[in-house]
């Protein structure tokens, strides 16, 4: 939750008026490389949104996502009910690195609500061409906004220091995603 990428994200929609919350899973906490099973970050998702929902803030609207593996984390509370308005993805890992044959797929297509996958063109975790097949079989309720020559953290090989431009694309188009389906 300390990275760059998550506090521009966090930093930037709260100037716009959106509530935010960001967290670490339960490994990165205790500083270990190896992320917990699958069960231990669902866990700390869910409860990451149940605090959410009867927080003080009392948010009329929830949306979940992340970046990368929390992304796809969330997609799996969401497949498995956990009731939110829509997900975002910045960076969703579609499949491991030179491994197009593993897609983690599979539970996207249950869930029933609108998505935004955000993905870099040269993201080396979701092949363009394998992506957009996955986004056009989940239907309607999907889109793809793509960073032209983007890696998996949207930097591009042109990128000034910090990547702010595509960083800010990255950022219009989820803001923009979230006024249309108000």
């Amino acid at each position: 939750m300390h990275t760059p990428f998550i506090r521009y994200f966090h930093t930037e929609l709260a100037k716009q008026g959106f509530l935010t919350v960001r967290f670490n899973f339960p490994y990165m906490e205790a500083r270990r490389r190896v992320p917990d099973r699958r069960e231990v970050l669902e866990e700390s998702y869910r409860t990451i949104v149940d605090q959410a929902k009867n927080s003080k803030h009392k948010p009329a609207r929830i949306f979940i996502g992340g970046k990368s593996m929390g992304g796809r984390i969330a997609s799996q509370v969401a497949a498995n009910g956990v009731d939110v308005n829509g997900l975002f993805f910045l960076g969703y890992p579609l499949h491991p690195i030179g491994k197009t044959d593993q897609l983690r797929d599979e539970h996207l297509y249950r869930i029933k609500k609108p998505m935004l996958f955000v993905s870099g063109t040269r993201d080396s975790f979701a092949r363009r061409d394998l992506l957009e097949k996955v986004v056009t079989q989940i239907g309607s309720s999907a889109q793809i906004h793509w960073i032209e020559n983007g890696d998996h953290s949207f930097k591009t090989p042109d990128a000034k220091p910090g990547n702010a431009d595509a960083l800010h694309e990255a950022l219009v188009s989820l803001v923009d995603w979230f006024q249309t389906i108000a």
